[in-house]
């Protein structure tokens, strides 16, 4: 049985030979000097870490290797896992604050495919279990079977579930599930959201709509936006960030599928590049496999 940081360990094993074992094989029996820098600042730029993230990483690297006199290239690797712990802690995560009023509502959107149903599920799960009352709003009107699937998921976590048939307006079915949660006292409502494009603006402005009646049905409680970004997505993330954040904001995102991918890198870029904090990562298909996300723990698993 993996501890939940040998399976972070595991699930990082692609994005760590595209990142670390890239890194090691060019600072190996190498000074530390400007041609070093900029072979490292090239496979960083190369393993979805980004243009903005690298040239910070680099600066950064060869400021502290100047002030502490480091002259070998494998001194610096230890430095850059600082460095990007430091990037991805800038930004604190916002799951739960003590003051929110109950219910805490968080709005999941995303693009298809990301696996936005699983993860509500995953969610459900998670929260029952520290003693929380969840309810999800079955708002993937339009897909078929999504209600299906995720009042399966509902019935599994043991949580409430508020739904309609298929085809009927999500806001509605938002409203009558923010209205049931303040009725039944309950900790979290989770609003499942049917995956869109975030370059079609009319489904964008249903978004909109979905988190304006919310809003108005419970005017007390704060409406997070998670969005999910599927981890071997790679520099397109970036874009379904800021799209999202126009639309309906962003207060933390949950990357999934980072078990499968060489990709993990856009971690780094999205919290460089847009300040957003990562709140949860997937790492598998099984109903554990989501883990509360820790920068320290990430950078550790990476570099080890």
């Amino acid at each position: 049985m993996f501890t939940p940081f040998e399976k972070l360990k595991e699930s990082l094993a692609r994005t760590k030979q595209n990142i670390v074992g890239r890194l090691k094989s060019v600072v190996s029996r190498r000074r530390v000097d400007e041609e070093l820098l900029d072979e490292i600042e090239q496979i960083l730029i190369e393993s979805d870490i980004g243009v903005k993230a690298s040239m910070r990483l680099i600066e950064n690297l060869n400021q502290k290797a100047q002030q502490h006199n480091l002259t070998e290239g494998e001194q610096v690797i230890n430095l850059l896992r600082d460095e990007i712990a430091a990037i991805l802690k800038r930004k604190e995560s916002s799951r739960f604050k003590e003051e929110d009023k109950k219910p805490v509502v968080w709005l999941i959107v995303g693009v298809n495919g990301t696996g936005k149903t699983t993860t509500i599920g995953k969610l459900a799960t998670r929260f029952s279990s520290e003693g929380k009352k969840v309810i999800i709003a079955a708002c993937d009107t339009f897909r078929a079977a999504a209600v299906d699937q995720i009042a399966i998921w509902a019935e599994r976590s043991q949580v409430s579930i508020v739904k309609s048939t298929e085809g009927s307006d999500p806001a509605a079915v938002a409203y009558d599930a923010a209205r049931a949660a303040e009725a039944r006292a309950a900790d979290i409502l989770l609003i499942d959201t049917a995956g869109r494009l975030h370059t079609k603006s009319n489904l964008m402005e249903e978004l909109k709509k979905i988190k304006r009646v919310v809003a108005k049905a419970l005017p007390d409680s704060p409406i997070y936006s998670k969005l999910i970004i599927d981890g071997s997505t790679g520099q397109n993330a970036l874009s379904q960030v800021e799209l999202f954040t126009k639309a309906v904001g962003c207060d933390g995102i949950i990357i999934t599928k980072l078990d499968g991918t060489a990709k993990g890198g856009i971690i780094v870029a999205v919290a460089e590049e847009l300040g957003v904090p990562v709140d949860f990562i997937g790492l598998g298909e099984k109903i554990d496999d989501l883990q509360a996300f820790d920068p320290d723990q990430f950078a550790e698993a990476l570099f080890e």
